[in-house]
């Protein structure tokens, strides 16, 4: 991770002064960095001695920025990890010009590594991740949303780049389809985990340990999992409060405890909670079909991590 963090100091480097300011208040600002640490040790799990690795970690956690800088431009939001988004400081041109230039280094450093299959298993992934952000912009504020298109969201959004980080490590160690097959399906289902829990999060975190608002899906008429429940449980005045808060935007300041209040009765975010592990068991599964090693224990206990996280 030393190497991985070197790394993107240099390729976030440029004569534009505004992009390595930009893209250094993100960066710096306490991610979790896990993407790009499921790379490292896929590969590292399979003995990898090389350097390709690397360089594939970093295209990694390039290509989660440019979305979290084109997120936020969507989103309209204010904060992003503890910090004023970049849209608030720069602007969104700014934001989503500069998160076209770390997807533009992210795919160099692919080059660099010279494994077309790596390079398709990510190039993939960032078509699949706009493709989500699309599918969102169409499921905003509607409640009649399925179940399956909820998860074909998040599935796109997040999954999507959880199972190419973990994949891309077995790649570039030289492992066929079996191993391949294995940790795309762990990262797949712990980026499941993880968002079902981030959905969770927003209803029932703390805002200083969460690095923003609860409650900031709420307001922007997110329909996710925990909102699904409550409303497909409720009664007619229940079903009501749903469709004029998040459908129409309708919302008083008192409105937010009502739907914590609503989840609350109907468990739904003990519902969302359960999903999460389960999909984190699933993860998990996955691994053991691969040989124990000390990496193998570590990609273990990171399902741990995901589904009990309190950020």
């Amino acid at each position: 991770m030393k190497a991985v963090n070197e790394l993107i100091i240099e390729r976030t480097g440029s004569d534009v002064t505004l992009i390595p300011e930009v893209a250094a208040h993100l960066i710096d600002s306490g991610g979790k960095r896990l993407r790009p640490m499921l790379t490292l040790a896929c590969a590292q799990m399979f003995g990898y001695r090389g350097d390709g690795h690397v360089k594939l970690a970093a295209s990694v956690e390039f290509m989660h920025t440019a979305t979290l800088l084109h997120d936020d431009v969507v989103d309209e939001s204010e904060l992003r990890r503890g910090k004023a988004a970049a849209r608030m400081v720069w602007g969104n041109e700014a934001s989503v010009l500069v998160g076209d230039f770390l997807l533009g280094q992210a795919f160099r450093m692919m080059v660099e590594v010279a494994s077309l299959p790596a390079l398709e298993v990510l190039s993939r992934a960032a078509a699949v991740i706009a493709e989500g952000e699309v599918m969102q912009l169409k499921t905003a504020h509607e409640l009649e949303t399925s179940e399956a298109r909820y998860m074909a969201v998040i599935e796109a959004k997040t999954a999507a780049l959880f199972a190419s980080a973990a994949e891309v490590g077995a790649i570039v160690a030289g492992k066929g389809e079996a191993e391949r097959e294995a940790l795309r399906t762990y990262g797949h289902e712990l980026g499941l985990a993880f968002q079902l829990i981030d959905d969770a999060l927003d209803y029932s975190g703390v805002q200083a340990e969460l690095g923003k608002r609860v409650g900031d899906d709420f307001r922007d008429g997110k329909i996710t999992l925990p909102v699904l429940i409550a409303y497909w449980k409720g009664d007619d005045d229940e079903k009501s409060f749903w469709r004029t808060a998040m459908r129409e935007g309708n919302q008083t300041d008192r409105d937010l405890s009502r739907a914590i209040d609503l989840m609350a009765r109907h468990g739904a975010l003990e519902e969302t909670v359960a999903r999460a592990n389960a999909h984190g068991a699933t993860a998990q599964e996955a691994l053991m079909r691969l040989p124990e090693t000390p990496h193998r224990e570590a990609l273990l206990d990171v399902v741990g991590f995901c589904v009990n996280r309190r950020f």
